[in-house]
């Protein structure tokens, strides 16, 4: 099967990485191609420069000059040649490239049908992350073990399945491709999928190996890859812990690379999703930044989403999230005020009921009960959120369970999080060493504590938490320092006014703990 583009008087062979003008072929190195495929292919869309990096030089760590270059080879052929326009590959300042040049025609060619131009109907790729699992390549020599590769393959489709914000090719259709050799994006193409995960299973004696890659479909660019090698005892328990663990990890990379992928979309193609997808990114920053306009902006988008899909749950569930953060941070007058609470209270509701399946919405519904003294509901929404989805996981579980009186499972839950999601928030080291905090393990919670507070140098509870561990030790000097920070961050923070009102212990004794170590740090009672 050939596929080409044409565009204009030119014609560009995708398989023979070859540009014609005409039935002239063009000088033109087989890096420029690969840079000028990539900006056919997504017409009228930017093209972020680490993706035209990784599709010409995939593997290699090169100059930004040398994109530069090669793009400047692209607009000298358009340039030289009879359609004289060296203005069909657009500069877009910090953020990359654009094509917008003649419209893009695709061709492609059958063997049974070679020479004949034949239409060809590509699905749209839809509204949310879109995802093609190809059937596993047995790599075991051994014909028999087909069966684990194929049983690894419907594992992961079914545990992706489970993800409501994910689009998931069915069986059917993924294994369509068994056996063949065939380009992940032709395959992207004809599923309208944005991603595509291979994999290969090598099984000898009592151990198998196991390989996944994530591709972007769209490039052919690899976004996440990783090797997994286990003691074969029970087949089926090894099967389903792989694919639980590759699921949990492609859930999160799938996540980052669409916010990557939604902020160099034009705004003419917005939707709900992607006003969701940019709030998501506004959050992320609030995260790590505690700046209060990042938080008005996600909040802005989500105000956008729903004006245009008023049943969006997930944007529902996210703007009490806004809501919640800042009650307990001192970004505005939304801080410790009850109204703020109640708003977040009532939209992870509306959450809720729009869409009763959502983990998402469950887990935000409990993270507000916590701080309304419930701590059972509070548990028991985070639980219905992982009973909808095992593979659903939620750092802020990890407080709610400090707060309940369980230290130890948050240290669990947290630890479990942090490795499957590769881009949590600082604020998840946090709460792991808060959790140790409580079950008086201070010298556990000091590198978990310095890692929150150095990515999150404006977060004033990591600054609390490290003072008063560092005060349990004995560390008087770096106790009085994280407090300087405390109240750098807040400057009307006492031990008897805000700490005492976010201390929402179920156990006074718990409450007590804590505050005995704020106040060996030397912050003020009133």
């Amino acid at each position: 099967m050939t596929t080409a583009y044409k565009f204009g008087p030119y014609r560009l062979d995708a398989e023979a990485e070859i540009l014609f003008h005409g039935a002239e072929p063009v000088a033109l190195g087989q890096r420029a191609v690969a840079l000028l495929r990539v900006l056919v292919e997504q017409a009228g869309v930017p093209v972020s420069k680490d993706a035209l990096i990784d599709a010409a030089w995939p593997g290699l760590a090169v100059e930004e000059s040398n994109l530069t270059v090669q793009i400047a080879a692209l607009r000298r052929v358009f340039a030289e040649g009879p359609a004289g326009n060296a203005r069909w590959i657009e500069t877009l300042s910090r953020r990359g490239y654009r094509y917008v040049g003649p419209a893009v025609a695709i061709e492609e060619d059958h063997p049974a049908t070679a020479g004949k131009a034949q239409p060809v109907l590509m699905p749209k790729l839809p509204d949310k992350p879109s995802i093609a699992v190809l059937p596993f390549t047995n790599m075991s020599g051994d014909p028999e073990q087909g069966y684990f590769a194929d049983g690894i393959t419907d594992d992961i489709i079914m545990e992706l399945s489970r993800f409501s914000e994910l689009f998931v090719i069915a069986r059917n259709s993924s294994f369509q491709y068994k056996g063949k050799s065939v380009d992940v994006r032709q395959i992207g193409r004809e599923l309208g999928v944005r991603y595509v995960l291979e994999g290969s299973i090598r099984r000898g004696g009592d151990r198998v190996r196991i390989g996944a890659q994530l591709i972007d479909a769209s490039t052919g660019t690899h976004r996440w890859a990783e090797r997994y090698l286990r003691k074969v005892e029970d087949v089926f328990a090894v099967q389903d812990e792989v694919a639980r663990t590759i699921v949990a990890i492609l859930a999160a990379h799938v996540n980052k690379a669409e916010v990557e992928r939604t902020l160099l979309k034009p705004p003419a193609t917005w939707q709900a999703y992607d006003n969701y997808m940019r709030a998501c990114d506004a959050f992320a920053s609030y995260l790590s930044f505690y700046r209060v306009e990042d938080l008005y902006e996600a909040r802005r988008y989500l105000e956008r989403s729903l004006s245009v899909d008023v049943g969006y749950a997930r944007a529902y569930a996210a703007l009490s999230r806004t809501h919640m953060i800042a009650w307990v941070n001192p970004s505005d007058g939304d801080y410790l005020n009850p109204d703020a609470l109640d708003r977040a209270y009532q939209l992870a509701s509306k959450a809720l009921q729009l869409d009763p399946n959502l983990p998402q919405a469950h887990a935000d519904l409990g993270y507000v009960l916590t701080y309304k003294r419930q701590h059972e509901a509070s548990l028991a929404k985070f639980e219905a959120a992982i009973a909808l989805n095992p593979n659903f996981t939620e750092w802020r579980f990890a407080l709610a369970l400090v707060y309940a009186g369980e230290p130890a499972r948050a240290t669990d839950i947290v630890k479990a999080h942090m490795r499957l999601d590769p881009y949590c928030p600082p604020a998840a080291p946090g709460f792991l060493g808060f959790a140790h905090y409580m079950l008086e393990d201070y010298a556990e919670a000091l590198a978990p504590l310095t890692d929150c507070v150095s990515r999150a140098p404006n977060m004033r509870s990591g600054h609390a938490w490290l003072a008063a561990t560092y005060a349990q030790i004995g560390e008087l000097k770096k106790a009085r320092k994280e407090a300087v920070e405390v109240l750098r961050i807040e400057p009307g923070w006492t031990i008897e006014g805000a700490a005492r009102q976010l201390a929402v212990f179920k156990y006074p004794r718990d409450v007590e703990h804590w505050l005995a170590g704020l106040r060996k740090a030397g912050l003020p009672e009133k």
